[in-house]
């Protein structure tokens, strides 16, 4: 069963004032009862978020990626499945990682904000006569890409993690741009030790230039110790 007042209550969450007005406009003449999450309080938590969602008590929700300054939303998807909400996300983003995220935390399909009206329409109307939906094979290998990349992170994350804190160092200085010489002077060290961490970085995370080295840091979203900054 879906949602405490049964599917067709649909709650719009999305920051674009016009864009959510225009969903509400077009779902009530459809015959929905729509609502849509005040989100003029931009330092709500996620907590916050999804507890406002639920006490409107929805069947579904259609979710934007990006709410501004209210972040990233891709982590309510899977409590907003888990209490029996469908979730269909509408958003601007065109990162399928993160497509792929949310369809494996439960999300029923992901739809571009570019979709015609009629693609949204037609998506709640299956959902809510409780038909499959369209694009099944997209969606696998949507999730499957996800699980490609998810994985491929941990690996990287578990190379860097046999970094010494000095070639965390030296990492976190190359990530800044900084040439051998500019780091070697920073570090009080010679230029040949310093490209002799650099060759133990570039081995320990099995990559053959620093320019891959610091794309694998960026990645994973790796930080450099703090005192690089300095």
């Amino acid at each position: 069963m879906l949602g405490p007042h049964g599917v067709n209550r649909v709650v719009v969450v999305d920051d674009h004032v016009l864009f959510a007005e225009a969903l509400r406009v077009a779902l009530r003449i459809e015959g929905y009862d729509v609502d849509r999450v005040d989100l003029d309080d931009r330092n709500l938590s996620s907590s916050q978020l999804l507890t406002r969602i639920l006490r409107l008590r929805p069947g579904m929700v259609l979710l934007d990626l990006e709410l501004g300054r209210g972040g990233d939303t891709t982590e309510l998807v899977q409590p907003l499945t888990q209490a029996g909400v469908a979730v269909v996300i509408v958003t601007a983003s065109t990162d399928r990682l993160r497509w792929g995220e949310c369809l494996r935390f439960g999300a029923r399909t992901v739809l571009p904000k570019s979709a015609p009206l009629e693609s949204i329409r037609d998506t709640l109307r299956l959902i809510s006569e409780g038909r499959p939906l369209p694009g099944r094979q997209e969606r696998e290998q949507l999730v499957a890409e996800f699980h490609h990349q998810n994985a491929r992170r941990q690996q990287i994350r578990s190379r860097l993690d046999r970094l010494s804190c000095r070639e965390r160092e030296v990492l976190g200085h190359l990530m800044a741009g900084r040439p051998v010489r500019e780091i070697a002077q920073r570090s009080y060290v010679s230029e040949a030790t310093v490209r002799t961490q650099v060759k133990s970085i570039l081995a320990k995370l099995e990559v053959t230039s620093q320019l891959a080295a610091v794309g694998a840091a960026h990645e994973t979203d790796w930080h450099p110790p703090v005192a690089v900054d300095h």
